[in-house]
């Protein structure tokens, strides 16, 4: 397919939009509704697809790929309605005979970007929340999990409209191309290289994004801790496909010289999770290419591991590897690994390690293991991230709330509810009515050396610019009370009275 042909495909999307094929709720929820029967009835072939290109197994698949799907399209078919109406906004007295909302606009055609690190539903979840929002949308998937790329491409337009959502397949060569067109918004899910290509290309067009990107995740680990629990929610969000997860554990900073006793609560998980041997583990999945087995590989430093690093290229192989007493300068301190491999040292304090982390880019995710409420929220109050989660790991991105990332970590976030929030304009709308012209003459229109003008501006803003205190008294409330009152009563006459 052609340039030519990627602006054919747009422009298509963008007369459907414009002709209201995604006007109504019903028409979005008839699409949603198209979206849940793909995932149920393509299971089969999605876990298949999957497996080829991550060799995750049909359990994570279900768990990280279909349930999370099936989750955020059933959350929107029960709530798009009440997500969609306008919102009330309190005027004041300014407003007081006016009728202020928040109206949800459709932005028009979205381009979805998805990422192979999770190939179905960092594709459908985008979807979903363009088609709920009421956008068109064009779809690129990831080349890199090609056998999900391809299945993407076969099955979404068995079930979505051509008129709705349009898939397009291909790499470097095919992605350029299709960023020369204009959209008017791009949710693109990657690393920040390719995110400043997706940005250049959408500021030739003044085209709004939503990057969801990643980063060096910091987990702080206390002596306050139970090691066997943190042991195994560390590993686990460590080791959950292969560590090529955006939202994973990183590097962990131990505080209280507890670095030993936590690698030996996360071996004991390791082997718990996936036996003295991994590779023979159906658990336990692979990386994603050779160029990224190279890229993990050359990150290790052998003379700091102290569990796993057994390595097979031919079978993509890298077994859950820890490196104890890392430094800050050490090469795998350097990018973010997005792989088997963790990163363990000791800190002297907790100021040490939140320095360490603010000396960083700012991460997706901050992961904080501690019964110290106090250390808890210092470490809240003084770091930036996208997410910040207490004794857990990854269980963020199930629930309901936003996800996204800030500065290096991406820019927007999307789920559920804030999915039509983050892929809508929200429009200001103001219904004012048109009696009481003599009463707004009094004030806003010129000439204003009108006699009693300066004293009626004066008692204006008395009443409708509010103060600094931290409360009203009551005797200020009930005189406003009294005054709204009069007004109410005497508006019908007077407007009747003095009417234009």
């Amino acid at each position: 397919m052609t340039s030519n042909n990627y602006a054919q495909v747009v422009a298509d999307l963008r007369q459907s939009f414009e002709s209201g094929v995604l006007s109504s709720i019903d028409q979005r929820l008839n699409q949603l509704q198209q979206i849940d029967l793909l995932i149920q009835e393509n299971k089969a072939e999605i876990e298949d697809a999957v497996y080829k290109d991550l060799r995750k197994s049909q359990f994570e698949v279900i768990l990280c790929e279909t349930i999370c799907t099936l989750k955020e399209v059933r959350i929107a078919l029960n709530n798009l309605r009440e997500w969609t109406k306008p919102e009330r906004v309190a005027g004041g007295l300014l407003n007081v005979t006016n009728t202020l909302e928040v109206h949800k606009d459709p932005l028009g055609v979205i381009l979805v970007m998805g990422a192979w690190n999770y190939p179905i539903c960092l594709v459908l979840q985008p979807i979903i929340g363009a088609i709920a929002a009421g956008n068109c949308c064009v779809v690129k998937p990831s080349e890199v999990a090609s056998h999900s790329a391809e299945l993407l491409g076969r099955i979404i337009p068995k079930y979505l409209s051509s008129e709705c959502c349009r898939v397009i397949n291909g790499g470097i060569p095919e992605t350029t191309e299709l960023l020369r067109c204009r959209f008017d918004h791009i949710l693109y899910t990657g690393n920040p290289a390719v995110a400043k290509i997706v940005m250049r290309a959408a500021a030739e067009h003044l085209t709004p994004v939503t990057l969801e990107l990643g980063g060096k995740n910091p987990t702080i680990v206390d002596s306050t801790c139970d090691f066997d629990l943190v042991g195994q929610r560390i590993a686990w969000g460590k080791f959950l496909n292969n560590g090529q997860t955006c939202i994973g554990v990183d590097y962990v900073m131990c505080l209280d010289n507890c670095q030993d006793q936590l690698i030996e609560s996360i071996k004991k998980a390791v082997v718990k999770f996936f036996g003295e041997d991994p590779q023979t583990s159906n658990s336990y999945g692979r990386i994603i290419n050779k160029r990224h087995f190279k890229r993990i590989s050359d990150m290790i430093d052998e003379d700091k591991v102290v569990f796993g690093n057994t390595k097979k290229e031919e079978d993509l192989y890298i077994s859950p590897t820890i490196l104890a007493n890392v430094e800050d300068t050490d090469r795998i301190m350097q990018d973010e690994i997005f792989g088997p491999v963790m990163a363990v040292s000791n800190v002297p304090s907790l100021q040490h390690a939140i320095k360490l982390i603010r000396q960083r880019e700012k991460p997706l995710a901050v992961y904080v293991f501690s019964k110290d409420k106090e250390l808890v929220e210092t470490v809240k109050n003084t770091t930036s991230s996208g997410q910040f989660v207490v004794n857990d790991t990854l269980m963020q991105f199930g629930a309901p709330l936003p996800f996204g990332g800030v500065g290096n970590s991406g820019m927007g976030s999307y789920h559920d509810k804030y999915s039509v929030d983050a892929l809508s304009h929200k429009k200001a709308v103001m219904y004012c009515p048109q009696q009481g012209e003599a009463l707004l003459a009094m004030i806003r229109y010129p000439p204003y050396d009108a006699p009693g003008k300066p004293k009626m501006l004066q008692r204006f803003k008395w009443f409708s610019v509010p103060g600094v205190k931290k409360g009203l008294g009551f005797g200020t409330m009930f005189f406003m009370f009294l005054f709204i009152l009069c007004c109410a009563l005497l508006f019908p006459v007077l407007s009747e009275r003095f009417a234009v």
